[in-house]
C-alpha cells in the first residue's frame, strides 16, 4: 500500500452552514484517509501489508503509526516536519459521511529513504499517493491497482496499471477511459449498494453488492475497504469478478460500524 493518511475525528451531526453553529456528538478520533483504511484492512484479511506513507512530526503522527502497527500493519513512514493533516468526518441520520480536511497531505515521495525494494516482493499493491516516481515504484508489484483519484500522478508516471478502482457516484473520480493512455488492463467502479461494474478484455459486466449483514451505520470507509478487499484478491490469483465479490464484502462490513478501522472484516468472516 503507497499512500496518505488523515487523522480522523468521527461525529454525529451536521456541519455547520454560514453564519450557523451545530453542536457535533460522540466524537471517535483514529487515523484514517484512503491510504490508512485500506492498509488496515489488508491485514485484517490476514495478508502481511507494507504501507509506504509519511507522517507529521506530532502527537497525531505518533499516534497513527502506533494504531496501525496495533491493527497489523508494518508502517514504513517518513517524518515531515509538519503537523499530520487531520479532519473531520460528520454523519448524519442518512448514516452518510460530510468531510472536512485540516492541512496540506503529508506525502512519501520515491526519493525518501524507504524500503521500496519491499515492492518487488508483494503480490499485489494499491496506489493512493500523490508521487508520479512512486507509482513508478509501485508498478514493481505483478498486480498494481489504482484509485482513480490520482489520475494526474498516473498520468505523469507513464504507468500502465493492472486495475483502476472508481466510485461511479463521486464526481472527484468520475474520468472518461479514452483519455487514459496507457489504459489499464481493467476498471472497476462501484456504485454502492447497487454494486458495480467491471470492464476488461472480456468486456463490460455488473458484479452484485454483498448483503450488509446489520443495520447501517456509517459509510465511511466502505469504499476503501473495497479496494483493500479487491486488491488482496487480485494478489492472491483469484478471478476479477472474486477479488471485487471480495470487496464488496469488505464494504458491506465497513457500513455496520462508526469510523473506519474498528468494524473491518476480518479473515475468516
Amino acid at each position: 500500500m503507497i499512500g496518505h493518511v488523515e487523522w480522523i475525528v468521527h461525529v454525529h451531526g451536521r456541519l455547520a452552514a454560514p453564519d450557523e453553529i451545530t453542536r457535533l456528538a460522540d466524537p471517535i478520533e483514529e487515523p484514517a484517509g484512503g491510504g490508512a483504511v485500506t492498509a488496515a484492512q489488508v491485514a485484517k484479511l490476514g495478508v502481511a501489508c507494507d504501507f509506504f506513507t509519511a507522517l507529521g512530526a506530532d502527537a497525531r503522527g505518533d499516534a497513527t503509526k502506533e494504531r496501525l502497527e496495533a491493527e497489523g500493519v508494518a508502517v514504513h513512514a517518513v517524518r515531515r516536519a509538519q503537523p499530520q493533516t487531520w479532519g473531520i468526518s460528520a454523519t448524519g441520520d442518512d448514516h452518510d459521511r460530510a468531510i472536512v480536511i485540516v492541512g496540506a497531505p503529508v506525502i512519501a515521495t520515491a526519493e525518501d529513504p524507504l524500503p521500496w525494494e519491499l515492492l518487488s516482493e508483494a503480490s499485489s499493491c494499491f496506489f493512493t499517493g500523490h508521487d508520479p516516481a512512486a507509482l513508478r515504484r509501485a508498478r514493481e508489484c505483478p498486480i498494481l491497482v489504482v484509485t482513480a483519484r490520482r489520475l494526474a500522478a498516473l498520468a505523469e508516471s507513464g504507468v500502465r496499471p493492472d486495475v483502476i478502482v472508481a466510485s461511479a457516484t463521486d464526481v472527484d473520480e468520475a474520468f472518461d477511459p479514452r483519455d487514459l493512455d496507457p489504459a489499464p488492463a481493467a476498471y472497476v467502479w462501484t456504485h454502492g449498494g447497487e454494486g458495480g461494474r467491471i470492464r476488461d478484455a472480456d468486456g463490460e459486466r455488473a458484479y452484485a453488492p454483498a448483503a450488509v449483514p446489520g443495520p447501517v451505520v456509517d459509510t465511511y470507509g466502505a469504499g476503501d475497504s473495497f479496494a483493500a478487499g479487491l486488491t488482496v484478491g487480485l494478489g492472491l490469483g483469484h478471478s476479477l469478478d472474486d477479488a471485487a465479490a471480495l470487496g464488496a464484502r469488505c464494504g458491506a462490513q465497513a457500513l455496520m460500524y462508526r469510523g473506519a478501522l474498528s468494524g473491518q472484516l476480518r479473515s475468516g468472516a
